[in-house]
């Protein structure tokens, strides 16, 4: 079988080859690192939205996002109960604490949540098991998977240690333990039971929730109970199904933060940068070997020929370069992964939009250095 001439003529030069091999592979790690980041900050901005156990919720509009959330009126609820499609309500109390870290006294902002235990309120690892726990008073649960800047919370309750500390300056006791995750706006939460939280914050009245979310009757659709339910309440809340609560935290993170802006550009900025490479090496090994395209042309053999042998080295580079790239970003993501916390892991269509990215990059480059070969004439070369 015979070698392809575009890779006997990349593997003539093997130092010009690792060089450009190593530039794709760093293109391609730039490129799936930013999109990593930036679908991490989608997923983890709505991880709390998805999992909650609701089939419609009420946010006030004054809300920018969930980390922040702005009270309205628990009345909305009750109103809420007046549409014959609604099963049940439950209120959220929703608001950043002061943790202090019980190892070195240190303080930091987490996300406080206050609930009936009662409710079957998410679907995440610990809370549903322990729930009931906190009936007691000053009790919580705390999310295991919060950053390590607020101690060493859940190795000490899964190794029988009571956690014994402050938030907001009150004694609490963590009763357990749960597993949900951060995000760029939250490091860690805790969660609590109303009363609990009330107790927390004493300046806050039972009145004011934070969120407020509605479970409907078997059957019912979620969509003309919102529509229902929009016009029916004031419009001092939004009225939002799942999809709706979801899509509005996105399109927070990726229009009115800079965060989602910066990830896409960082990614913009790697086919870029993986282009300037590509072109580099092709417009070098174009100009080296003119003299050979030439005596092609003078033998019959037509342009596109020509252009092939270098379309050939371009999609060669593509898929020397992807792997190695590959490699070293499943290798970072878990590095990041465990350091941060936050979900970043490879995926099959983010693996298969990068290839297909790498491939499209190397191709604009092979066309831009073909220029050169399309303008070429075997008598002005001899």
């Amino acid at each position: 079988m015979r070698l392809p001439i575009g890779w006997l003529q990349l593997k003539h030069r093997p130092a010009r080859l690792a060089v450009a091999v190593a530039g794709i592979g760093f293109a391609v790690l730039l490129i799936m690192m930013q999109l990593g980041f930036r679908a991490a900050l989608f997923e983890s901005a709505v991880r709390f939205q998805e999992r909650i156990n609701y089939d419609i919720a009420l946010f006030s509009k004054d809300s920018v996002f969930i980390v922040r959330p702005q009270p309205f009126s628990i009345r909305r609820l009750y109103q809420a109960l007046g549409d014959e499609d609604v099963a049940g309500v439950s209120p959220v109390y929703i608001f950043p604490a002061t943790w202090k870290n019980p190892w070195n006294s240190e303080r930091r902002s987490l996300s406080a949540i206050g609930f009936n235990p009662e409710y079957d309120l998410i679907a995440t690892e610990g809370v549903n098991e322990q729930r009931r726990l906190l009936r007691q008073q000053d009790v919580v649960l705390f999310d295991a998977l919060s950053r390590p800047e607020f101690g060493p919370v859940g190795e000490a309750i899964e190794s029988g240690r009571p956690v014994i500390t402050e938030i907001n300056d009150r004694e609490i006791e963590v009763a357990g333990v749960y597993r949900l995750g951060t995000s760029f706006g939250i490091d860690g939460s805790i969660m609590t039971s109303v009363d609990n939280w009330l107790r927390l914050f004493p300046s806050r009245a039972r009145e004011d929730i934070q969120l407020g979310l509605i479970k409907l009757h078997e059957g019912a659709d979620p969509v003309m109970v919102r529509d229902r339910l929009r016009d029916y309440l004031p419009n001092d809340v939004l009225v939002m199904t799942k999809a709706d609560f979801v899509k509005r935290e996105t399109d927070y993170w990726n229009s009115a933060t800079p965060i989602g802006y910066v990830f896409a550009f960082g990614a913009i900025m790697g086919f870029v940068v993986g282009a300037i490479i590509v072109y580099q090496i092709l417009f070098a090994d174009v100009s080296e070997h003119l003299s050979e395209y030439a005596t092609l042309r003078a033998m019959g053999y037509r342009n596109r020929f020509i252009s092939g042998i270098v379309i050939q080295q371009a999609a060669i580079l593509g898929v020397l370069g992807y792997l190695p790239g590959v490699g070293a970003v499943n290798w970072l993501y878990g590095r990041a992964s465990a350091a941060t916390n936050l979900p970043l892991y490879m995926t099959s269509d983010r693996a298969i939009t990068v290839l297909i990215m790498t491939l499209s990059m190397c191709a604009i480059s092979a066309l831009l250095a073909l220029r050169k070969v399309r303008r070429l004439d075997p008598a002005d070369v001899f």
